[in-house]
């Protein structure tokens, strides 16, 4: 046998149940830096090198932002129909089926009860991995019923919004929405009962317009794309050209439509001593 042969690197050779291993590393697709997973999940789910916030189902939202044990679902018990036959290249009952699977939720929210250090809340968490988390009926009402909920307990709302905005296969059931989910959070309101809202990326469309923009106190996470329209959108429409990092978090600080940009890794710092103030509560130094 030639050297060159004997020292000639192989391929692997795929062995069986190779395809179930996990993946142990992730590109971050901003600085390209090869993150080892583990690591990853301990840096709430931030690059170490460059900041990148990545995306979160909200299974995983309410993990970290709640104290470990504390949360209990509320969501789930509504599912979503198919009202209006809707059928593009699919059906709209295919469409919510894959989501499904994929997600393992009926829908794009999940709500419930938890505490942070110490803290009661409800909370929400919206799912980009469920149909870009759009706002169908079945958000709209989750949404509003946990409002109406935290008010009946006496409890402060803590949301965390992550869409592409209306789900055009409820066509104007799903903007009914906006309407509706304004009006249940009004009931906080009038029992002085604070209301947070955490926005993501994304957070776009009927959502930015209509509850998650409507908070006592709107954070963002750093780099989140958040507007009405998409940028390509407002620029073919106004015919300018747009700012340099126009609808990204620290753009939108910069010019006041959200209150402050948080970091990941210390929204359960920031939230405890917010939570603290506004519904004058002791908490842990």
């Amino acid at each position: 046998m030639a050297l060159d042969r004997f020292f000639r690197r192989r391929r692997p050779q795929s062995q069986p149940g190779a395809e179930d291993l996990p993946d142990l590393w992730t590109q971050c697709p901003q600085c390209k830096a090869g993150l080892y997973n583990r690591d990853l999940e301990a840096g709430s789910f931030v690059c170490p090198k460059c900041g990148h916030h990545f995306r979160l189902d909200a299974g995983q939202r309410l993990t970290m932002l709640l104290d470990e044990g504390s949360f209990a679902q509320r969501s789930g018990k509504v599912r979503p129909t198919d009202p209006l036959g809707f059928r593009d290249t699919e059906t709209y009952p295919e469409r919510l089926s894959r989501a499904q699977r994929k997600t393992g939720r009926p829908d794009a929210i999940l709500t419930g009860t938890g505490s942070i250090q110490g803290i009661p809340v409800m909370a929400a968490a919206m799912d980009f991995a469920f149909s870009g988390g759009s706002m169908g009926s079945v958000v709209g009402e989750e949404i509003a019923r946990a409002a109406e909920d935290a008010a009946g307990m006496n409890l402060p709302l803590v949301l965390v919004a992550a869409s592409g905005g209306a789900r055009m296969q409820e066509s104007a059931l799903s903007l009914m929405q906006m309407a509706k989910t304004t009006v249940a959070l009004e009931g906080l309101t009038e029992k002085g009962l604070p209301y947070i809202s955490i926005l993501s990326d994304p957070t776009t469309g009927g959502v930015t317009a209509s509850f998650a923009t409507i908070a006592d106190v709107i954070i963002a996470e750093p780099g989140a794309l958040i507007g009405f329209a998409g940028p390509r959108v407002i620029q073919q429409t106004i015919r300018q050209s747009l700012p340099e990092g126009f609808q990204r978090a620290e753009f939108l600080l910069e010019h006041g439509m959200v209150d402050d940009v948080v970091d990941r890794r210390e929204h359960r710092a920031y939230l405890t001593r917010l939570l603290g103030v506004l519904t004058r509560r002791e908490v842990p130094a």
